[in-house]
Formats: C-alpha cells, sequence, structure tokens
C-alpha cells in the first residue's frame, strides 16, 4: 500500500472555503521535514459533524466527574448531566459509598431561564445533602450553557452553602461554548483544584521517598488500578491518583510526593506545571499503555530515584510480569502481525495505543486527536511558538509561585540536566515523533472525513469515541470504544496490553457486522416515480 496519501484526496469534495480551513488539520509525517506544522485547538467549522465535546464535558465529565468522596452538581438542563453520567466507565471503590455513581442536576426548566435558577441550585444543594446519610468531602457546581447565557451566579451560591454546611464548595463557570472543545474545561477544572485543593492539608505528614501522584489517568476499565498495583509491587507509594478512583482527600495532600507522573498530558498539564513552579516537583511523562512503553515507564522511574535496591526491585516486577504473559505474546503477534489501523481518539490515548499495537505488529495508517493542542503533536518545544486567540483568553490561566514552606527539590542540579538529556522529565515529544513516516496525524476529524479515511486506507480496525463508533460498525469496519472500552479492560500494564490484544482477536475472527446485511441493500424501501415535464 502507497502510504503517503495527500490530503487533497482527504479533502477533494469540500467547497473552497472549508478545504482552506481543514488542510492546515492534516499532514503527512515526513521525519526529513522539521518545518511540518500542524493546525489544532480551533473552533470547528460550523455546519459540519465535529466528535468533538465541549468545554462542560471536559470540566465535569473528565476530571472532575470521577472523584468519588465529592458530590458534583451539574446546574443545567437535565440532558447535560445525563449526557456526562457515567459516560466513560470510570471505576472507583469506597466503603462509605462512592458518589459519582449518581447524577445531580438542577433540571432548568424554561421559567427557570427567564427568571433565574439561583434559588433552584441552592435547593438541589440542600435536597442532595439531605437525602444521603454520608457527607460529600467537597461540593463542586458546574454551569452548563444557558447559565452562562442567564447569568447565574454560581460562586455566591457556592460561597453562601460552604458557610452554611462547613463543607469546601467549589463552581466551575464551565459552560459548553466557553472554549472550542472539551480541553477549556480542563484547563478551568485544573485552576481551581490547583487554588483550592492541592496543598490545603499542610497537617499531613511528608510522604515515603518514593513517592509519586498520577496524573490523568482516569481508571476507565481499571486501568488505574493496574497501575497502582505494578508500582506498588516495585515499591513505589502511590499518593494520588487525579481523578481515576481519585479522592478529594487524598488529593489535599498531593503536594506530598515526591513525583508526578503524567499519563495524559493534555488534560492534566497544566496541574504538572503548576505543581513544579510551586512545590518543586518534577514531573515525569509516562505511558502505561503497552508492554514496551510500561517498561520504558518503570525504567525512566527507577532512574529518577536512582536507588539500587528500588532499580533491582523493578527489574524483578518486569521480569516476572513478562514470563506471565510470555505466551500471549507470541499467540497475539501471530493473530494480528501485519493487521491496519486507525485510531482517532481524545488525550493521550491517540499515541499511546499506537505504542501498544505495535506491541503486536498492528501498523497505525493514520491518527489524530479531538481536542489536541500542537504541543500534543509536536512536543512542548513548540508552546512559545503557538499564538493566542479570543479563543486561548477566554479561558483563564493562573500563575503561581514558590510555596516559602512547601517548596522542595529531589534532585540536584547537575543530576536534573543529566536526566532531562535521557527522559521526557518535565517534558512531552508529542505524538508525531513516534509515528512512522507517510502516515496521516488529522486533527478535529468529523464524520465525512472518518469515511473518508475508510474509504482510502481501508484499515483492518478502527479506534474512536462513543459518537463515531458505531458508523464505522456499521460499515463492516471492526472498532473498538477507547474511551470506556465497550465495557472490557482494563488495557493498561502487562496483563492489561494482553487483554486488549485479545478482544482485537475476538472482534476480528467473529466478524458479527459483516454477517448482517441492512435492509435497504435487500429490496427497496422507497416507492417513487418521475415524471417528465420538460425543461421550464
Amino acid at each position: 500500500m502507497n502510504m503517503v496519501i495527500p490530503r487533497e484526496e482527504i479533502l477533494a469534495k469540500y467547497d473552497p472555503r472549508v478545504f482552506k480551513n481543514r488542510k492546515e488539520h492534516i499532514i503527512t509525517v515526513d521525519s526529513n521535514d522539521p518545518n511540518s506544522q500542524i493546525t489544532a485547538n480551533s473552533r470547528a467549522v460550523p455546519g459540519i459533524m465535529t466528535h468533538r465535546g465541549c468545554c462542560y464535558a471536559g470540566c465535569k465529565g473528565v476530571v472532575l466527574g470521577p472523584l468519588k468522596d465529592v458530590l458534583v452538581i451539574t446546574h443545567g438542563p437535565i440532558g447535560c448531566g445525563f449526557y456526562s453520567w457515567g459516560t466513560r466507565r470510570n471505576k472507583a471503590y469506597d466503603p462509605n459509598g462512592v458518589w459519582f455513581q449518581y447524577c445531580f442536576s438542577t433540571d432548568v426548566q424554561e421559567p427557570d431561564i427567564v427568571f433565574g435558577g439561583d434559588k433552584k441550585l441552592r435547593k438541589a444543594i440542600d435536597e442532595a445533602l439531605a437525602t444521603f446519610k454520608v457527607r460529600p468531602k467537597a461540593i463542586m457546581i458546574c454551569s452548563t450553557c444557558p447559565i452562562g447565557l442567564i447569568g447565574d451566579d454560581i460562586h455566591a451560591v457556592a460561597a453562601k452553602a460552604e458557610a452554611d454546611y462547613g463543607i469546601p464548595c467549589m463552581a466551575f463557570s464551565c459552560e459548553g461554548y466557553k472554549g472550542v472543545s472539551q480541553s477549556g474545561g480542563h484547563h478551568i477544572a485544573n485552576n481551581t483544584i490547583m487554588r483550592r485543593v492541592i496543598g490545603s492539608n499542610i497537617e499531613a505528614p511528608q510522604a515515603s521517598r518514593y513517592s509519586v501522584n498520577l496524573l490523568g489517568e482516569y481508571n476507565i476499565g481499571g486501568d488505574g488500578w493496574e497501575v497502582e498495583r505494578i508500582l506498588e509491587r516495585c515499591g513505589i507509594e502511590v499518593v494520588s491518583i487525579f481523578t481515576g478512583d481519585g479522592s478529594f482527600e487524598k488529593i489535599q495532600k498531593a503536594h506530598t510526593a515526591t513525583l508526578n507522573l503524567v499519563q495524559c498530558h493534555r488534560s492534566i498539564n497544566y496541574i504538572a506545571e503548576m505543581m513544579k513552579t510551586k512545590y518543586g516537583i518534577d514531573w515525569l511523562k509516562v505511558n502505561f499503555i503497552g508492554i514496551k512503553s510500561t517498561i520504558k515507564s518503570l525504567h525512566d522511574i527507577a532512574d529518577y530515584f536512582d536507588d539500587p535496591v528500588l532499580t533491582k526491585r523493578i527489574e524483578d516486577v518486569i521480569e516476572d510480569e513478562m514470563e506471565d504473559i510470555a505466551d500471549d505474546i507470541v499467540y497475539l503477534r501471530s493473530m494480528l502481525e501485519g493487521k491496519t489501523a486507525v485510531i482517532y481518539v481524545g488525550g493521550s490515548r491517540s499515541h499511546h495505543y499506537q505504542l501498544l499495537m505495535r506491541d503486536f505488529g498492528i501498523k497505525c495508517v493514520a491518527a489524530g486527536y479531538e481536542f489536541a493542542h500542537r504541543d500534543d503533536y509536536e512536543g512542548r518545544d513548540v508552546i512559545p511558538t503557538i499564538k493566542g486567540d479570543a479563543d486561548n483568553k477566554n479561558i483563564e490561566s493562573i500563575t503561581v509561585k514558590p510555596d516559602p514552606d512547601l517548596y522542595k527539590t529531589f534532585l540536584t542540579e547537575a543530576r536534573y540536566k543529566e536526566l532531562k538529556e535521557k527522559m521526557e522529565l518535565d517534558d512531552y515529544a508529542g505524538m508525531i515523533p513516534d509515528m512512522d513516516n507517510g502516515s496521516i496525524v488529522i486533527d478535529d476529524m468529523n464524520e465525512f472525513e472518518s469515511e473518508e479515511i475508510m474509504r482510502i486506507f481501508k484499515p483492518d480496525m478502527f479506534f474512536s469515541g462513543i459518537k463515531d463508533k458505531y458508523m464505522f460498525e456499521k460499515s463492516g469496519v471492526y472498532s473498538r470504544q477507547l474511551h470506556s472500552y465497550d465495557y472490557s479492560g482494563p488495557y493498561s500494564g502487562f496483563a492489561g496490553a494482553c487483554k486488549f490484544g485479545h478482544d482485537l482477536v475476538m472482534g476480528l475472527t467473529i466478524p458479527a457486522w459483516k454477517l448482517i446485511v441492512p435492509k435497504w441493500k435487500k429490496e427497496s424501501v422507497l416507492e417513487a416515480s418521475f415524471e417528465k415535464k420538460g425543461v421550464l
């Protein structure tokens, strides 16, 4: 197959205006072209069926939703709340009950739009606290589009509720229209978490010398638990996880950890950077999706802590885990090697899963992100060259200073420089450097372009989100939904990678969708007649 597909072929049917807009969002990977640049984090073309989510989805659905000891209320119409209710299968356990399994909404109606919904919000908080015996550790209010338009002061309601109940109450003005995608919602959520939650337990004792926070891990299908199991087996303490199976209480003492591990760069790089500035905690880009990626991440962690005993323990764990999956790897490569795939998801998943598929010999021919910025594709070196616009300025960007009491560094300056040369320490190189020459990178891919990608590449499998999955399946192309794993998982770590491989083999060898012939292909479902009356 000729892998160099000009973007003109994908965009050929667009009118000139749309073609001009979209052509900058598609590039062909060419390692010999250092000037190659992709356009990202800009508004979708009106009228095009984008697969993106909104700002509210990023704030409530991604970052705040998985917190298990927090009451999160959606102030807006019930549809917004329902859409963000458990859609990502974030798993959590708490013997005292898990709050996020419930969907709390003020169910705003037309009279509230006219007369204001502040009182209804306050009443909803009262009702929620009166309904459950166990008090949440905090209350978080997320507003949707209508609330921003009518101007309800959710921050005033939050302040009153905090004073009345003695529970931290935070408001998030994350109306869906506020950013170009859910990325803006991540930023809004992280700003308040940094201001109000991290470091708020100043009495918390320092965590162990080999301790980490796991940032950007949302425990979908149990991924976070599997990563936590491996790390703890290595002798590494996990202080907190942001935010899969995460808790308000644990995040309050996140500042006591020695190192931050960043799994999903896009959703959490804000917090990693601010914790570096305020507390001196380095962050390391890791990837626990894929066998080789997991090994590399564990090696990087061992190098960072630089303790022979810890390093030996990590090597023993790797050897033991690899021994357990040795037969699976041979089998899965025999079944999957040579297959082709397209992946279009959010966060860092489009990058991470390419590396997992490579473990089994699957070639990724095209990949893209729903809500990335240029640095997610090209690496953080390009951040100073990214031009701000009105959309960027619509989201508050906060600055922090070193905390006079809590700031500390683990590495000497010389050791820091040494490690910067060999690993992604306080850095991320982006997705493109890990892609093959000739493959396609496509930002904010829409419904039409998805069909064109399928027509041109004819991939064996297509990995996508919840909105686009069924389009591929109905086309007879095997698809997996990588936002919630289609009721499977975990896919992280060693055993998780093999679980993913077995799911692929199962899907590819049982082509159920190809056995189904739609009704319209067997018989005519429309009756029509045509009568020629001449040309007017």
